[in-house]
Formats: C-alpha cells, sequence, structure tokens
C-alpha cells in the first residue's frame, strides 16, 4: 500500500527543478525520493491549490506561490493510496478527484465502512466478512442494478486485520516524504521551511497516531 501524488499538475512547470514525468502520472512518496521527485511534489502541491492565469504575476514568482499555499485555510492534494497485490500482479488506484488528504478514511473499512475511492475509474469496495475486496473499476449502473457484473479488472483483497499495519507502513513512508519536504524548503523557500512542513502535516494528516 502506498500514497499516490497524481503528477499532472506539474507539467510545463518550471519555477523549480522538478523531475521528467513519468509515464502513468504518479509519484509514490516516501522517504526515499529523489530531489527532482520532491521538487515535483510540491509543484504539483501549490499549483493543484491555485488555479493560476498565465498572466498572472504569481505564476512567475515561486516563493510567493509557496507563501500563498502555506499561508492557505487548508490544502488538498490530487491522489489518494494505492494497493498491489505481489502475487497477483492487482493493482488499484483511487480515481479522479479523489485527494490524498482524505487517506485515513481507508482505516474505517475496519468498520464496514465504504469511502469513496474517486471515479473514472471508480474503485469500489466489496466487504467479505474478514476479507475486504477492492475493484479498480465498479461505476454504478453498467448492469441496470448495482454495478456487479460491471467490474473491471482483477480486485485486490486485503484482510481486515491487516489493514492497520498497511496503513501505519503508509504513514511512515508519508513521514519521510515530509522530512525531504522540509529540506527542499531549507533550500528553495527557507522563510517558509517550517511552516511549510506544518501545513503539509496537518493538512495530510501525517504526524498524528493512526488511531485516538
Amino acid at each position: 500500500m502506498d500514497a499516490a501524488l497524481e503528477t499532472y499538475q506539474a507539467r510545463d512547470f518550471s519555477l523549480w527543478p522538478v523531475a521528467a514525468p513519468s509515464a502513468d502520472g504518479v509519484l509514490l512518496l516516501s522517504g526515499g525520493l529523489s530531489p527532482l521527485e520532491v521538487g515535483t511534489a510540491m509543484a504539483v502541491w501549490v499549483g493543484y491549490n491555485h488555479d493560476l492565469d498565465p498572466g498572472d504575476p504569481l505564476a512567475a514568482d515561486g516563493l510567493e506561490l509557496v507563501r500563498r499555499t502555506v499561508e492557505a485555510e487548508c490544502t488538498i492534494a490530487p491522489g489518494g493510496l494505492c494497493v498491489g497485490d505481489t502475487v497477483s500482479g492487482a493493482l488499484v488506484r483511487s480515481g479522479c478527484c479523489c485527494g490524498l488528504e482524505t487517506w485515513r478514511e481507508w482505516l474505517d473499512l475496519a468498520d464496514g465502512a465504504e469511502p469513496w475511492l474517486g471515479h473514472d475509474p471508480s474503485p469500489r469496495v466489496e466487504h467479505l466478512g474478514p476479507v475486504v475486496r477492492i475493484w479498480p473499476d465498479g461505476r454504478d449502473g453498467r448492469d441496470g442494478r448495482d454495478g456487479c457484473e460491471g467490474r473491471d479488472g482483477r480486485p485486490v483483497e486485503l484482510a481486515v486485520a491487516e489493514l492497520d499495519g498497511l496503513l501505519e507502513d503508509v504513514r511512515g513512508k508519508l513521514r519521510g516524504f515530509l522530512g525531504l519536504a522540509g529540506q527542499w524548503a531549507e533550500r528553495y523557500a527557507p522563510s517558509l521551511a517550517r511552516a511549510l512542513v506544518e501545513r503539509l502535516d496537518t493538512d495530510c494528516e501525517i504526524s498524528a497516531p493512526l488511531r485516538g
């Protein structure tokens, strides 16, 4: 299980160095990212929270763009959790318009909840007692009933008892990324480094204990 960030927002970004775009437009966040990949993540974060016209002076001022992001009431990040089965090769990613900031909603799977995982594709959750089956695309209405026969792709099955361990691993990867984000900020926005880390930590709920 990984925290995945959609990187389309970083295309043609030039205010600081970023990594070459990946073929699938996804960046898995962890403490193992390269400096350029961290730059990509920062570009996505600030760009997604500011719909800027090319003629806007802010569009050419990276430091001010970071400042406004840090000072925003709240921020969001395109993406979510992705989960794969290393044996079958099945992979499920959050769909369009899902936000990485909601990753802790997966904790509610243990209580029978079905968190919204985005659309186009539209991942769906199926509870089977001690197992949760997650389908990569289960758009409702394909069969005129509940969409079950319209599910595409192979599902990933999670044992409910293993869910907290998987999510704790995600939290560890996000904490590693948060440390790299602080290092990045010390170089490109030193006056805002502490505030940037606090904003990311708060809005993406990274450092707080998983439960309680």
